[in-house]
């Protein structure tokens, strides 16, 4: 007997990535996005933000309570801190496109006022956004990909991705059939949890500069 199909198995965005459409057309079709339940939660989808022809892109691992109430990719804490590290390391931020492997916020409501707790999505739910992200890569088409975190990097890489392995490294990728140049580092919001502040920021700092060097 023919095992059951779980809901889990079928979830994709595919149905809802419209063909042949730029990044604006794109990020309206997200806004309608029912690939997976994490829309249910969400204030609202939260795509990518940047320019066609963007050397670099960021892919980091989904919107966080900021994020999701302005709708708008890495503008709370780690945000704000990973625009430090850029410009420390030499690139502009306005460079570069910036989205997440996974599109809305997934949490837990946690202490006397119920406040929204970040919730790592997992793998099915990152690879039901993976349409969202192979039609960004495919209009952005960036010379090289910066991955911030492990969800990011296994979203892109599979699940055997570790980044403490490969951190600070140039990989080459076939990534949704087109030949990638990544670097991967931590997620910045790693750096705002870790004990040692200063010495995760300098790592990060390490790491783009990595980057800055690939992109020549």
């Amino acid at each position: 007997m023919a095992a059951t199909e779980s809901p889990e198995d079928a979830y994709t965005a595919e149905p809802f990535v419209p063909a042949g459409a730029d990044l604006g057309a794109l990020r309206r079709a997200a806004e309608g996005c029912r690939g997976c339940p994490l829309h249910r939660d969400a204030t609202q989808t939260v795509f990518g933000t940047g320019r066609p022809g963007a050397r670099l892109m960021l892919v980091g691992e989904q919107p966080g309570d900021q994020e999701d109430r302005q709708g708008r990719p890495f503008v709370g804490p780690a945000g704000k801190l990973l625009d430090r590290a850029l410009a420390d390391a030499g690139l502009d931020p306005a460079d570069a496109y910036v989205t997440n492997a996974v599109k809305h916020f997934k949490f837990t409501r946690a202490g006397p006022r119920k406040r929204r707790i970040h919730k790592a999505p997992t793998l099915r739910e990152a690879a039901a956004c993976g349409p969202w992200l192979a039609a960004e890569l495919a209009l952005v088409g960036p010379e090289l990909i910066v991955i911030l975190g492990a969800t990011a990097g296994k979203a892109l890489l599979g699940s055997s991705f570790r980044v403490t392995q490969v951190r600070g490294t140039v990989l080459e990728e076939e990534i949704h059939g087109r030949p990638e140049r990544l670097v991967p580092t931590v997620h910045p919001s790693a750096v705002l949890r870790a004990d040692d502040r200063e010495q995760a920021y300098r790592g990060l700092v390490a790491d783009l500069e990595v980057a800055v060097r690939a992109l020549g």
